[in-house]
């Protein structure tokens, strides 16, 4: 089920919006701003203020309409801790195979971090068919072309990592199935105006 509403939501517009320092108090209206924009994949990084709590609350509220997760899952309690909360995904900067498997068990959707091609097809070996390609600025779109070449058509890749509404064409344009937006669309203090302000200079920037 959580493959199939990310393949929709993706088709539709293919942008996870990371949320890096949100508060339980504020989560629902954050996430029903960036529903209003379109952006449907909503990522609780969980070195946030209580991040299980901003989870479950708009796992709960946000249910048919989002799909709502964790980043910086670093282990196989991690994993627990964020499906017991509702989420769907489990987003790490890293690669952990008993990560990847033990989100698969637990019908969480993995997303493990990569930078080169041994981490790639260890990732890929322990399951996983997103990969987040991390700090994508850091390495560029020639090192996304580079390893999405030997990739299988089934596996996706994802640029995340000072990728933002100024660059994200060139990074979809080199064939990255999506890219994750930190700062450009969140950051600690934005009201839910601001962030829905924010989404639509996104969303306006994938259609362009």
């Amino acid at each position: 089920m959580t493959q199939a509403l990310l393949d929709d939501y993706l088709a539709d517009l293919p942008v996870v919006a990371i949320l890096r320092g949100i508060e339980p108090d504020e989560a629902i209206a954050i996430g029903e701003a960036l529903i209003a924009a379109g952006v449907r994949i909503l990522e609780v990084p969980l070195n946030s203020p209580s991040p299980l709590q901003s989870i479950s609350r708009m796992a709960t509220a946000l249910a048919g309409r989002a799909i709502v997760g964790a980043g910086t899952v670093l282990t196989e309690q991690d994993v627990d801790a964020v499906a017991d909360a509702g989420g769907m995904i489990a987003v790490a900067p890293n690669t952990a195979a008993s990560v990847i498997r033990h989100a698969r068990t637990r019908g969480l959707e993995p997303f493990p971090g990569v930078m080169t091609a041994t981490e790639t097809f260890a990732a890929l070996e322990a399951g996983a068919t997103r990969l987040k390609l991390f700090p994508a600025a850091s390495l560029g779109t020639s090192h996304l072309q580079a390893i999405s070449a030997v990739l299988p058509d089934d596996v996706s890749v994802f640029a995340v990592g000072g990728v933002g509404a100024g660059n994200l064409r060139k990074w979809l344009e080199a064939g990255a199935a999506g890219v994750g937006i930190g700062s450009d669309i969140y950051r600690p203090g934005d009201t839910a105006e601001t962030v829905a302000a924010k989404a639509r200079a996104i969303v306006a920037s994938v259609k362009a």
